[in-house]
């Protein structure tokens, strides 16, 4: 049952109980029936505020830990539901190796302000989360599940896209929230796909990417440029009168072999 907090903590709490299950669902062994393996992980919630997406994962009888910064709401977590493991930390600054050893599915109604660093921060750990769920603001949804040639393709996509699987899956109205936001919401799921090794240097590859989205209205040939020497094999090929939203994550690949020459 959804509980009105007590305070403004700035955040929008969802309060209609069918969209929470549908979240929660999104995890659940019939979604996830082509990766089996993962329909039983433990999982990790990002945000859990006053419990309402809680409940539906403690209900799927897998072993649920809560990651919340708010004081209230841990206190009010730890007596609605007792069997929950709360943590009262920042999840960016939170060492996930010290909650899990091994695999785990990421989930939440994740905070709008910092949820392009809580997917980064999944980029840090791909090794450990093989599925991430939830809801976050539908452009930034729908930004990572884009694909090449759209206008909102950028780096997220690119980079997430080179390890997960992304589908955007449904829009959230603001009248679900207490308090309504001014955006739109949207449920995303992202799978680890077959890729085991880039085929680059990543650390080069997430320069090249971010290099060039940070003058997405240049061509790579004037974005790159200062990342190139005279002569790169990459200056002859065929990205360079593209713009970065053209191109794929094997592209980048590609391109980031050709400049690391």
């Amino acid at each position: 049952m959804y509980v009105k907090p007590k305070k403004n903590l700035g955040q929008h709490f969802l309060n209609d109980e069918n969209i929470a299950a549908d979240i929660a669902a999104t995890i659940s062994p019939e979604a996830l029936k082509e990766h089996p393996e993962w329909a039983s992980l433990p999982i990790l919630e990002v945000g859990p505020g006053m419990g309402v997406l809680s409940k539906y994962l403690i209900e799927s009888g897998r072993e649920v830990t809560a990651v919340e910064l708010d004081t209230e709401s841990v206190s009010f977590l730890a007596k609605v539901y007792p069997s929950l493991r709360v943590i009262e930390a920042d999840f960016l600054r939170l060492d996930l190796h010290e909650v899990y050893d091994g695999p785990f599915a990421l989930i939440g109604n994740y905070p709008y302000n910092i949820s392009s660093q809580i997917f980064f921060k999944v980029l840090d750990n791909i090794d450990m989360i093989p599925v991430v769920s939830g809801m976050l603001q539908k452009e930034v949804a729908e930004r990572i599940c884009s694909k090449p040639g759209s206008k909102v393709y950028g780096i997220l996509s690119v980079l997430l896209q080179a390890w997960y699987d992304c589908e955007y899956l449904f829009n959230v109205e603001p009248h679900v929230f207490t308090p309504p936001p001014k955006v739109r919401s949207g449920v995303l799921r992202l799978t680890r796909n077959s890729r085991t090794d880039l085929g680059c240097d990543p650390v080069f590859f997430k320069k090249v990417v971010k290099t060039a989205f940070g003058q997405r209205r240049k061509t790579l040939r004037n974005s790159l440029s200062p990342m190139m020497q005279p002569g790169c094999a990459a200056l002859q090929s065929r990205f360079m009168s593209e713009r970065p939203e053209r191109l794929s994550v094997d592209d980048f690949i590609e391109l980031t072999n050709l400049i690391k020459g």
